[in-house]
């Protein structure tokens, strides 16, 4: 029978598994494994003690002590400690089948105190590495250790992707959580210290393609320990106070924080200096242009998954750090330093060297966006915690070197300061002292104001810099097509040079854009939740002018005037630019925009910038059915109360402010804006409703702003077609000159080069030129005929009179085949189209005259008139096909117009000499209605005056003001010339 095996006590199972997890010996000098130290000065004291050799729960700390002052150990102290915790999480699993109850809840006991101790003892360690003795070859700190094991925790079978997966050294279970739950941030604060320095470090100067998203995971993880995210947000690097030579706050704080490491992380193309790698342009869009759509397809995709990974990822960090009090106000802090250390980001050249990244800011903006998320839905409770105040008074972000709405710096100075004094008042009152006082802003507020600053810095810019890019690129790829061409005509070194550098540029270009377009522009969840937030934006400063409603208060409320002016101004860009990406705006609601945009673009009291107001027009125009692209914008026309009654109306004032923007540029400037206008009108012409209010605004308004459009719209018709014609004239020489092969050869490649770009600057002037002529007189068309009355007062019908006569005159007087171009419609010119709208606008007008006074003003133009024209005009008109009721109206106007002239000569027969006190001191006519200018005391007759007066609010002799009700009526005068003109007629029928 064999002999039991003895029962071994529960001390003794205690002492050999603590024996294990520490790997000691207390009673062997010379232990079979060479792992296992034997601790001799520990067992002499436990027999001194008069104690078992045993390693029990009560002599673990000695031991470990002992174990780890061992000279020359075999292990440095942390991986031992680390290998310990190891084995004891290794013999915690064995003892689950132990079948005492009693026995294995003592050994589970004895190892969870054998963890607490290994762990206490880890931190020391990790936190002074020299407190025990190391081996020689020991070189790594824990901390190095520590984050191998945070990588490895992390990993997941996606990182290979962006680079190596990571050592494999993982951390025994539970050992990380253990580290860092319960530890004491003092102590630990040297591991955080060399732990996030090297958690920068991974990350540094690593691109879209790079590995950064395990080192992003181990900082979500750290921060969900409250200790680790106290040692993130007071380590040097949160805010550095570094600074280095040539190199701006603004890059400085990108380069070394460790937040700005991973705010770096982008697929946007750096200056050279700070380039990250691996080159995302290379990677994926080299010689993009023999590239696959399905490739190209393929890294948008990867580039915007990634980057959302990214994005996802530090707003996880930053809602977790906010959530927090002990690092709330930190977080706020590294936001406003970011914000005001990269406010030269909003110049039109940013300087690299001074300012962070546009990748580093259009992250920053994609996770602002995100932690605006829980109010962009516009819910009243929470847009009224966002405080105008904040504007005037933080102490964070400082907004009073920007732009107001419509307040000078002076003005918001003084109100603010005159605002300041009266609300110290009321704090210092004996009411107010219970209740406190001071500037703490809720974090909506702080959120909302930062968030704008900061896409104002970051995705407004990228947008801005793309437009740029496009056009730089569009300007490589045309000069390359002039280079080309030339070079088939005859090429030379300089010219292949030239076009190996356009090549090389364009390639540039090419990568750079397609690195925009894949972060940024195919980004559909980054735009919608811009264009949510500045939905925002808007129904927040309508609400500081009391809500949505028309007309505005006469005022404009001061806390509107002194906000700043980019907060519309990016909202607008916004627009514009998604109006133009396909399918961006689908299923977003657009009211809240439209509501803005009518009640402020003719609101100069409101939102001074004359260009500003221009861009709403912009806006508009991009949403115009047959534009967007998308059916259900034309209910924000069509359907729209407020866009009914006012839209037209506030267009065209616009039409007529726009002519004095106060820029050097104004002149120019002022074209492309009423384009855009000319084009919103002519739909709107189409929309019955709209068209109808238009028609009222003219019959109510005929003297007041309607003149003032009809004159501006007749100015730029005559300028934009006399220029076109005579650039017509001008490319015409050029092409002449081109196509001369055998003087053209003659000419040095510099020359040909020049005058090529002179053709091709032509053309483009010239085709710009006509598309607004063409859109003018279109205009002029189509309302003449439903409005003809404002065409026919006094101050406005020789002027129409002379303008027609002027086109009739170059599209079919002597010299009109002088404007024959190989290519017109290359140009938009349209000579038969232009001729109908001309001789269509002569038979409306004269169809409304009830007085019969237009072919008397016909007649009168003695610089454009000819009889002639008219039948030169409708022999054109018949051969192409005309509608012949209109081409009768215009021979039968035509008669009427000769029989006016012959009037006219027997009138001034019988005048004979006129005084020279009856004459108009401008026109050197009789006058009919004279009056005398308050200034000058000068008197001339009322529609000369009225007419400029309709262009110009100053008197034309001494600059002084004037306006119509300042014109005082010559009676004296004008009974003068009554008497004059009947003294003449007595005297012929006497004769």
């Amino acid at each position: 029978m064999a002999t039991p095996k003895p029962q071994r006590s529960p001390a003794e199972i205690e002492d050999i598994i603590l024996r294990k997890i520490f790997l000691i010996s207390l009673a062997d000098p010379s232990p079979a494994d060479p792992a296992i130290v034997y601790l001799e000065q520990t067992a002499a004291e436990l027999l001194s003690e008069d104690r078992p050799l045993l390693l029990l729960r009560d002599s673990m700390e000695r031991v470990l002590i002992d174990r780890l002052s061992t000279p020359q150990p075999p292990l440095p102290p942390f991986t031992y400690l680390v290998a310990s915790f190891r084995r004891a999480a290794d013999e915690s699993r064995k003892i689950a089948s132990m079948k005492d109850p009693s026995v294995k809840a003592q050994i589970d006991s004895a190892i969870r105190d054998a963890k607490k101790l290994l762990i206490s003892y880890a931190r020391i360690v990790a936190a002074n590495p020299d407190t025990f003795p190391s081996p020689n070859h020991s070189s790594a700190p824990p901390s190095a250790e520590i984050f191998s094991f945070l990588l490895a925790e992390v990993a997941s079978p996606m990182d290979a992707f962006g680079g190596s997966s990571g050592s494999g050294v993982t951390a025994p279970p539970g050992f990380l959580e253990e580290f860092f739950r319960n530890g004491d941030y003092e102590s630990l604060d040297p591991v955080f210290a060399d732990l996030y320095d090297r958690l920068r470090s991974s990350v540094e100067r690593i691109s879209a393609l790079g590995d950064f998203q395990r080192p992003l995971r181990v900082l979500l993880m750290l921060i969900g320990y409250p200790i680790c995210a106290k040692g993130l947000v007071n380590h040097p690097r949160w805010i550095p106070k570094l600074s280095y030579l040539l190199i701006g706050p603004g890059r400085t704080i990108e380069i070394t924080s460790i937040l700005g490491a991973f705010f770096h992380v982008s697929a946007l193309p750096d200056y050279k200096d700070f380039r990250s790698t691996p080159d995302v342009g290379q990677q994926c869009f080299s010689e993009s242009s023999t590239r696959r759509p399905a490739d190209l397809l393929s890294s948008f995709t990867t580039i915007k998954t990634v980057m959302n990974n990214l994005y996802d990822g530090l707003g996880e960090v930053l809602l977790a750090l906010l959530k927090s009090v002990d690092t709330r106000e930190k977080v706020l802090e590294y936001l406003a330093e970011v914000i005001m250390k990269n406010s030269g980001r909003s110049r039109m050249q940013i300087d690299p060297f001074s300012c962070a990244s546009t990748g580093m800011f259009v992250n920053l903006s994609a996770v602002m966006l995100r932690l605006c998320e829980p109010f962009l839905d516009g819910n009243a409770s929470k847009v009224n915690k966002i405080d105008p105040k904040y504007v005037f008074h933080n102490k964070r972000l400082d907004f009073k070197q920007l732009t107001s709405m419509n307040a000078s710096s002076e003005e918001v100075a003084a109100w603010v300061e005159g605002r300041s004094d009266r609300e110290n008042s009321v704090l210092n009152s004996p009411e107010a002292s219970s209740s406190g006082g001071g500037d703490k802003y809720s974090f909506i507020c702080e959120c909302f104001f930062m968030t704008a600053r900061v896409l104002n810095l970051g995705l407004m810019k990228a947008l801005s810099d793309f437009k740029h890019l496009a056009q730089d690129l569009a300007r490589c790829e045309e000069d390359l097509a002039t280079f080309k061409a030339m070079r088939d005509q005859g090429g030379s070194p300089q010219l292949e040079e030239d076009i190996k550098r356009l090549e090389k540029e364009i390639e540039m270009y090419s990568q750079e854009k397609l690195c925009y377009e894949a972060q940024v522009l195919r980004d559909g969840a980054l735009l919608q939740r811009a264009l949510s937030f500045y939905r925002l934006v808007v129904k927040w400063l309508v609400g500081l002018v009391g809500g949505f409603k028309m007309p505005l208060p006469s005022n404009c409320p001061m806390e509107f005037a002194c906000m700043p002016e980019h907060f519309v101004d990016d909202a607008m860009d916004l627009l514009i630019f998604t109006s133009r990406i396909p399918r961006a705006l689908d299923a977003f609601d657009l009211d809240d925009f439209l509501n803005f945009i009518i009640m402020f673009m003719a609101s100069p009291s409101y939102v001074k910038n004359p260009y500003l107001r221009a861009k709403m027009v912009e806006v508009l125009n991009c949403w115009m059915p047959q534009r967007s692209g998308i059916s259900a914008t034309a209910s924000l026309f069509e359907g729209h109360q407020l866009s009914l009654d006012y839209l037209v109306r506030n267009l065209l004032k616009l039409y007529v402010d726009i002519e004095f923007t106060g820029s050097h540029t104004q002149f120019f400037d002022k074209f492309t804006i009423r384009h855009n206008i000319a084009e919103l009108l002519e739909y709107l012409w189409n929309v019955p409703s709209h068209r109808n209010t238009w028609m009222k605004i003219a019959r109510e308004e005929e003297k007041g702003v309607y003149l003032n459009f009809l004159n501006f719209l007749i100015n730029d018709s005559i300028y934009l077609l006399d220029e076109s014609l005579n650039k017509i004239l001008e490319l015409k020489e050029l092409e002449a000159e081109i196509s001369n092969s055998v003087e053209w050869e003659r000419r040095s490649p510099q020359e040909r080069e020049e005058r090529m770009r002179l053709f091709h600057s032509r053309e483009n002037i010239v085709r710009f030129d006509m598309k607004l002529a063409n859109e003018d007189v279109g205009m002029l068309a189509f309302t003449s005929e439903q409005i003809p009355a404002p065409f026919l007062l006094p101050e406005m019908v020789e002027r129409v009179a002379s303008m027609l006569n002027y086109f009739l005159l170059q599209l079919v007087g002597p010299q009109r085949r002088s404007l024959t171009v190989k290519d017109p419609e290359k140009y938009e010119f349209r000579p038969k189209q232009l001729l109908k709208q001309i001789v269509e606008i002569y038979v409306h007008i004269a169809r409304g005259d009830r007085e019969g006074i237009f072919p008397a003003a016909i007649s009168k133009d003695g610089r454009s008139y000819n009889e002639q024209l008219f039948s030169a005009a409708a022999d054109i008109l018949w051969k192409i096909g005309e509608n012949a009721r209109i081409i009768q109206d215009f021979v039968q106007l035509g008669s009427k117009a000769k029989n006016a002239a012959t009037e006219a000569r027997d009138a001034e027969a019988v005048l004979g000499d006129i005084p020279d006190e009856f004459l108009d001191p401008i026109q050197y006519t009789l006058m009919k209605d004279p009056v005398i200018l308050p200034s000058s005391r000068i008197s001339i007759d009322r529609a000369v005056i009225q007419r400029h007066l309709l262009s110009d609010s100053t008197d034309p002799f001494n600059r002084s003001h004037l306006t119509q009700d300042m014109l005082i009526p010559d009676v004296e005068l004008k009974a003068k010339i009554a008497e004059f003109i009947k003294s003449q007629e007595v005297k012929k029928l006497r004769r």
